[in-house]
């Protein structure tokens, strides 16, 4: 069952806010793997205005268990004002790496 597995969304402004959380994430266990993706272009309402912004998506393997740390991990270490942060449960995945995922995030 994977009724514990996350997978967190994160926008950030550049590679290396991407680099930088995604490392300490990796270093805290809150997180078993860190996808970064290339450049990819964000439309949305902020302040009144429509913005159009080149951002890099991160897709966070993480645990239900340790959702709230990486949440507080991301909102100190992020530059937005208001950084998008939204978990998705994984349903479905292959047993063996959800239990990888699992293990990497467990708290010492």
């Amino acid at each position: 069952m994977t009724e514990d597995a996350l997978l967190v969304l994160c926008s950030c402004p550049d590679e290396e806010t991407a680099l930088r959380i995604a490392n300490t994430l990796i270093e805290r266990s809150l997180a078993a793997c860190v996808n970064i993706s290339q450049p990819v272009t964000s439309v949305y309402r902020w302040q009144g205005k429509i913005e159009t912004t080149a951002e890099r998506l991160l897709l966070i393997k993480t645990v239900a268990r340790r959702y709230a740390s990486l949440e507080a991990c991301i909102e100190q270490q992020h530059p937005y004002e208001l950084p998008e942060v939204i978990a998705v449960p994984i349903d479905r995945g292959l047993s063996a790496y959800l239990g990888w995922v699992r293990q990497c995030t467990k708290s010492d």
